[in-house]
């Protein structure tokens, strides 16, 4: 398997932002994630966490409204006007400096989500998102960032998010599917391991590429987490999305989220039916 150096990459031009990222840049190109400590209220990641309760109860209800992540976790996708904080996330100044920093200008919202691993579910195997773009592999540039949003205090016993800080590097045809790491790759990730605890109101991005792992939950209680994807130009993953706005919606967002945003824009507005499904987590790492 080959490991590249995490130095060995471009230096993406911080001036001009509003808000200081060069230190966020190079956790993300180093470590391969960063966070924002206390970016938005409780009170505000409360609302949150009400919204995401309501769609996954919808999204349980029918067909392809929910998708497995392994046992008892699930992965639903979202419109952005089911969730009453979306502006003041994709507007924040941190969100917003560290998508332009890293992407560029053009950058694209292509993803609204949300995890929920709930009592019961088990490790998931080691994997990425999806597999590795020519262009990481080739300039080790990133093309694409996931911003995540804890609903919840996270405790020990829920099933933290578990992270290999610079994998997101590593690169082998032995990866299942461009993916998933053998087992026997799975001390290196497991000596590397970081388990994160993440706070309401805190904020976190990443490359979906470092390679990473929902752990068990030996608790009775949920942790849904709220997922924002962002495709820099050269990136293709709206095509696993179907994110869509009704006319009245989009009219009403302000123009520079009208400029991010890939999105259908609709008359009426249909659930979504999931499409990004990640076969080798149905089962788990049971």
């Amino acid at each position: 398997m080959t490991q590249y150096s995490p130095y060995a990459h471009p230096r993406p031009t911080t001036a001009g932002l509003d808000v200081d990222v060069s230190r966020d840049v190079e956790a993300l190109y180093t470590d391969g994630i960063t966070a924002r400590k206390g970016a938005f209220t409780p009170e505000w990641t409360d609302r949150l966490r009400e919204d995401i309760e309501v769609a996954f109860e919808e999204a349980l209800g029918r067909p392809g409204g929910a998708v497995g992540r392994g046992p008892h976790r699930y992965y639903v996708e979202i419109h952005p006007e089911q969730l009453r904080g979306f502006v003041d996330l994709v507007e924040h100044p941190w969100v917003r400096s560290v998508c332009e920093a890293v992407l560029g200008p053009g950058y694209r919202i292509v993803e609204l989500g949300f995890d929920v691993p709930l009592a019961g579910a088990v490790d998931q195997p080691w994997h990425r998102d999806f597999p590795m773009p020519e262009e990481t592999r080739a300039e080790r540039r990133l093309t694409s960032l996931a911003f995540n949003v804890t609903a919840v205090d996270t405790e020990e016993d829920m099933g933290p998010f578990e992270i290999a800080p610079g994998t997101q590097w590593d690169d082998s045809p032995e990866f299942g599917h461009g993916m998933f790491p053998p087992r026997p790759h799975y001390p290196r990730y497991e000596e590397r391991a970081v388990r994160k605890y993440p706070k309401r109101g805190d904020i976190s991005a990443r490359s979906a590429l470092t390679v990473h792992r929902g752990t068990t939950n030996h608790s009775a209680k949920p942790r849904p987490v709220l997922v924002l994807g962002v495709d820099g130009p050269e990136a293709t993953n709206g095509e696993r999305h179907d994110t869509a706005a009704t006319r009245p919606y989009w009219e009403s967002l302000p123009e520079r989220v009208r400029r991010h945003l890939d999105c259908a824009v609709v008359d009426v507005l249909v659930p979504v039916t999931q499409k990004h499904t990640i076969e080798g987590l149905v089962m788990g790492d049971a």
